[in-house]
């Protein structure tokens, strides 16, 4: 791929990844409530699924995944599911552990549960496979040319969703009082469920 054609790219995937989702609102809701512990294989998980979605589209096997179409949408009830569990953790916290919240998920269950949320998101899907083939000739991509592709990816998901958890961490150090503390986890809470009803009902 040329130069110019991997900047078209990276500017259309940057707008994609940076429009607010469920994804973007599931981040946000997670640091709110429980800081930045976790956070990167959370978005980790949110790359992989991407690079799935990618190899998907790059190698004409979006045929199969509307064969199989049962599977992705039992992957969507599966991450709406735990969103709504997080939400109602968030939500009912006593006001005595508004300070230390339940443990953050961390590891492979923060990288699973943003994995299985985005391998069901329908933006995702729209944009890897009908959006990025506007974009790139997918017919006459090289492995060389995918891996430069994978690599605009990963910079610009990283570095997007980092910027939003920076934000949302910033915005929950501001709070400074038990009950103001309450109010974010209830707020966080509420956006999370918000999340869950976007993706289960897409």
């Amino acid at each position: 791929m040329t130069f110019t054609s991997l900047i078209i790219f990276a500017a259309v995937y940057f707008v994609a990844v940076a429009t607010p989702g469920p994804g973007v609102a599931a981040l946000v809701a997670r640091v709110l409530g429980q800081g930045l512990e976790g956070v990167a294989p959370f978005i980790a998980g949110y790359f992989v699924a991407d690079m799935v979605w990618l190899m998907l589209a790059a190698t004409g096997l979006a045929v199969v995944a509307e064969t199989f179409a049962g599977v992705f949408v039992a992957i969507k009830f599966a991450g709406a599911a735990y969103l709504l569990y997080l939400a109602w953790r968030m939500a009912t916290a006593p006001l005595a552990l508004a300070y230390a919240p339940p443990p953050a998920s961390r590891g492979w269950r923060a990288f699973l549960a943003s994995l299985s949320l985005t391998l069901g998101n329908p933006k995702v899907m729209v944009f890897f496979l009908s959006i990025m083939p506007l974009v790139v000739d997918v017919r006459t991509l090289t492995l060389p040319a995918l891996l430069e592709i994978g690599a605009v990816c990963g910079v610009v998901i990283f570095s997007t969703l980092a910027l939003y958890a920076l934000a949302a961490n910033r915005a929950r150090a501001f709070v400074g009082s038990t009950r103001a503390m309450k109010f974010v986890h209830r707020a966080a809470g509420g956006l999370m469920a918000g999340a869950a009803v976007a993706v289960a009902t897409r």
